[in-house]
């Protein structure tokens, strides 16, 4: 008997399912016309027609951020592998399990120029972990298995795998052959820390009198939710968390002091100015959290843990670097404290709590409630009530980011979607519908803004086409709200190109594309609008609230000081 043999095309799609591959995002063209007919004829693999490939990349980065699973892409060379740039160092910033199939021209027109041929490896090298270029048809199947490990393995990230037209030849057949690849010889990354490491940071710990576990997106990547919050009850230490780490810890335990950070709380920020000791889990001190690294925490030991040993002491020196999987690290802290002789001091900890106490009294989140206008910090603390704090939520990027992040209280990992790193206006629709189209019975609520949601408004029609019931809920501040802000308080008040005057009616757009339309103008009509929003469970609704323009997000910190310089409100510091 005949062993069957199939195109490159058909080994592509092979290797996707068993690579287990529910949904590819991606946009049709002439050089991989062949792999979308190859596609076309089985069910397994599902594809998703975007209206943009930067939409595709942005849809399969929030699925991968809820569901922990690699997002998968496919565009065709040219203009659509470079549509997907943007995507691409989303995923990177926030070490985003990604991999990028990219059609390209013939191999032997490869550097002639021609129609629609642009260099994608060399375009994304310095925004991808990896890339592939696949000229045998017989190493499809490897070369994915491959791509597949390295997006998800150590730290995450994004794969580009470039395919030419060639290699995907419905008229040439070959074996299949897949092997599962679950390491690489020149690739290793180090899961357990080393026990001396784990020895001094375990007496640093013990030793400390003003503790502060401060937690990142790692803690998320890694799925070790549960291992931190044992942690944290174990020491009963002070807890903050990142932009990109919220909901590792649940917004609504006693320990948690809040975000910390550029826009992040008084306390989470005065708690790590005055700590002795950092353990800093799975984050990487970038400069939204630091601001001035000559005045960061000049008093602290820091303890960094981290899979990736490029990220640690590379902005801040760490005195104890433990690298490895947070997972294994989690496990041999929690192990050595449980045996070690040593204790806590637990009256020098009741002293350091009680001075959070003090610094959390402030309510640095409290804002001004105007009868006649509506609040932006309002709209969220209203979207959690009427969610009951259960929705995923997706973010673009600017003022209404930061209040979502503030207001709405993430209780688990992977419930906060949204572009720390990059800052990618556009995000939050695309990737509001990748989460939808992983838990098509969860409430999935795509917190944006006026400027942001036109960039990417075009997957409206993406949304109809597969039925995604995402709720847009729009801060409508008629500018740029996050540049307005700047503009105010760094250049005397001089808006630059920061207010939209031309806007269209959101509610007859939406609608326009088949979906539900709501413009909410006064304070009276928010909750029954909110209320109606939430009980339509078949269609997108699109709610347009018109908030007071001249908010500003508080706590802020003043730029090139402290960690803990900041503004809580207008012409008042902290």
């Amino acid at each position: 008997m005949n062993k069957e043999q199939f195109n490159g095309s058909e080994l592509v799609v092979k290797a996707l399912k068993e690579l287990e591959v529910e949904y590819i995002f991606g946009y049709p063209g002439g050089s991989v016309l062949d792999l979308y007919d190859a596609l076309f004829q089985q069910d397994d693999v599902k594809h998703i027609l975007v209206r943009h490939e930067q939409a595709a990349t942005h849809m399969a980065d929030g699925y991968a951020r809820a569901t922990g699973q690699v997002g998968v892409v496919l565009a065709t060379s040219g203009p659509g592998a470079t549509n997907c740039i943007t995507g691409i160092a989303t995923a990177y910033m926030d070490s985003i399990p990604m991999v990028v199939l990219s059609g390209q021209v013939p191999s032997s027109l490869i550097g002639d120029d021609a129609f629609q041929e642009t260099d994608i490896v060399g375009c994304s090298r310095p925004i991808v972990k990896h890339s592939f270029n696949c000229r045998d048809p017989r190493e499809i199947p490897n070369i994915l298995a491959k791509a597949f490990f390295l997006a998800a393995s150590g730290r995450p990230g994004p794969v580009v795998v470039e395919l030419p037209k060639d290699i995907l030849n419905p008229q040439t057949k070959f074996d299949y052959k897949f092997g599962a690849c679950t390491q690489m010889r020149t690739y290793q990354p180090n899961v357990k820390g080393h026990p001396k490491q784990i020895k001094k940071a375990v007496n640093a710990i013990l030793d400390a009198q003003r503790l502060v576990i401060y937690s990142g997106g790692g803690i998320i990547l890694s799925d070790t939710s549960e291992q931190l919050t044992e942690l944290v009850e174990t020491l009963n230490a002070p807890i903050t968390n990142t932009l990109m780490g919220l909901g590792g810890i649940s917004g609504t335990h006693p320990n948690f002091i809040g975000m910390l950070g550029m826009h992040g709380s008084l306390e989470a920020n005065k708690a790590m100015a005055n700590a002795d000791v950092i353990l800093a889990l799975g984050a990487r001190f970038d400069d939204r959290v630091t601001n001035n690294v000559k005045k960061f925490c000049p008093n602290a030991t820091i303890i960094h843990v981290d899979v990736d040993p490029t990220s640690i002491s590379k902005t801040i020196p760490a005195h104890i670097p433990v690298v490895g999987c947070l997972a294994t690290v989690l496990g041999q802290l929690q192990s050595a404290l449980d045996t070690n002789d040593k204790r806590i001091d637990r009256s020098a900890q009741e002293d350091w709590w009680q001075q959070i106490t003090q610094w959390r009294a402030a309510k640095c989140l409290q804002y001004d409630i105007d009868k006649d206008c509506i609040k932006p910090q309002t709209v969220i603390e209203k979207v959690y009530q009427v969610t009951q704090g259960e929705a995923y939520v997706s973010s673009d990027v600017g003022q209404h980011q930061m209040f979502a992040a503030q207001y709405y209280p993430f209780k688990y990992p992977r419930q906060w979607i949204n572009s720390g790193g990059l800052g990618t206006m556009g995000f939050g629709l695309p990737a509001a519908m990748g989460v939808k189209l992983a838990f098509p019975d969860k409430h999935v609520v795509c917190v944006t803004g006026d400027g942001s949601i036109q960039m990417n408004i075009q997957e409206l029609s993406t949304c109809l086409q597969y039925g995604l019931a995402v709720k847009v809920v729009s801060l409508n501040n008629r500018s740029l709200g996050m540049v307005r802000q700047w503009q105010d308080m760094m250049y005397d008040g001089r808006h630059s190109s920061s207010y939209m005057d031309s806007l269209p009616d959101f509610v007859k757009l939406t609608e326009s594309y088949g979906h539900v339309g709501i413009r909410v103008d006064h304070p009276d009509e928010l909750d029954a609008a909110l209320e109606k929003a939430f009980s339509i469970t078949d269609k997108l609704v699109f709610l347009d609230i018109r908030v007071d323009e001249k908010e500003h997000v508080y706590p802020m910190q003043i730029k090139l000081g402290a960690i803990d310089d900041m503004w809580l409100k207008k012409g008042v510091k902290g």
